[in-house]
C-alpha cells in the first residue's frame, strides 16, 4: 500500500496508487492557512531520477542523524548510570521515540555493541601496548592499572568488561582477540620471574568484577578508591611475594559468571 502524508502523519493509500505520492494542498484567507483543503495527487515516475534519489538520501540522512543522537544519548546515559540504565531514558535524551531506538537497534547487545565499539578498540590497544613493553611485568601492570582506569571513567564500560554478549559479535570478536594476547602476556611476565605462576587468565575478570565493585561504591565519595584497590592487587600478583592459593574458578565456571550479569534492556 502506498503511504500519503496528511498534517504530518501517514495514511495508507489504496491498491493502485503504488506509483502515486500525495501531497496537502493548503488555502490560505488573509493570510492565514487552512489545512486539509484537498489533497493533490502527484504520479511519482513523472518525477526526475535526481528527485527520487534526493528524496531517498534525504530519508537515509535523517536515519543516520537519529542513529547518531541515539548513540551519543547513551553513551552519555551508560556512563552515568551502568547498562541498567533505562531505554526510555536514552531515548529521552536522544530526542527520539522508543520505537525508534528499537528500530536502529533491536537488541541491547546491538546497542551495547555499537556504543562500545571504540571503548573496546581502546582495550585492545592497551594489550599491544602492554606487549610491546620490553618489561613483561611493567606492560602487565600497565594494563590492569589502564583497563581499570577505563573503567573508573565510564560505568557503563565497566559493566561491559564484567558481562558477555553473544549476539554482539564485533564486540565479542575483538574480546576474543585480547584474550589471545593477554595469555601471551601472562607467559612472558611468568617466564621472566615476576608473575606468579598461579596466575590464572581467569583471574582478570576477577580483578574486573571487584573493580567495578569498587568503582560503583565509591564513585561519587571517594573516585580514587579504586587505584588503592588495584596497587594492592598489583603487590599480590608479584611472584617473590606468592603464597598458596585456593583454585581459580573454571574458563566454564567464569564465562557463566559474566552471561549471569548480563540483563535484559529495559
Amino acid at each position: 500500500m502506498a503511504v500519503a502524508w496528511v498534517n504530518g502523519r501517514s495514511r495508507g493509500l489504496p491498491a493502485g496508487f503504488e506509483a502515486t505520492r500525495c501531497a496537502l494542498v493548503s488555502a490560505t484567507v488573509n493570510g492565514a492557512a487552512i489545512p486539509d483543503v484537498g489533497l493533490g495527487c502527484v504520479n511519482m515516475s513523472d518525477r526526475s531520477d535526481a528527485e527520487r534519489s534526493a528524496a531517498g538520501s534525504g530519508l537515509r540522512a535523517d536515519a543516520e542523524r537519529n542513529r547518531e543522537r541515539v548513540l551519543s544519548a547513551a553513551r552519555e546515559v551508560f556512563a552515568e548510570q551502568g547498562l541498567d540504565a533505562s531505554t526510555n531514558e536514552i531515548a529521552r535524551r536522544a530526542g527520539v521515540g522508543v520505537a525508534t531506538l528499537f528500530r536502529r537497534f533491536p537488541t541491547r547487545d546491538d546497542l551495547v555493541g555499537a556504543v562500545f565499539a571504540d571503548k573496546m578498540g581502546a582495550y585492545a590497544a592497551a594489550i599491544d601496548d602492554a606487549l610491546a613493553d620490553s618489561d613483561p611485568w611493567h606492560g602487565f601492570c600497565g594494563f590492569i592499572e589502564r583497563v581499570c582506569r577505563m573503567q573508573a571513567d565510564d560505568r557503563g564500560f565497566a559493566d561491559v568488561l564484567t558481562m558477555t554478549f553473544p549476539t554482539a559479535k564485533a564486540l565479542e570478536e575483538e574480546r576474543d582477540r585480547t584474550a589471545l594476547a593477554l595469555a601471551e602476556l601472562l607467559d612472558r611476565a611468568k617466564a621472566i620471574g615476576r608473575l606468579r605462576e598461579d596466575f590464572a587468565h581467569q583471574d582478570v575478570p576477577l580483578i574486573l568484577m571487584a573493580n567495578a565493585g569498587v568503582v560503583t561504591a565509591t564513585r561519587d565519595a571517594a573516585p580514587e578508591a579504586w587505584r588503592r584497590l588495584v596497587g594492592y592487587l598489583l603487590q599480590s600478583f608479584a611472584a617473590d611475594t606468592a603464597q598458596p592459593l585456593p583454585e581459580p574458578p573454571t574458563t566454564t565456571q567464569m564465562y557463566r559468571a559474566l552471561m549471569r550479569l548480563s540483563r535484559p534492556p529495559r
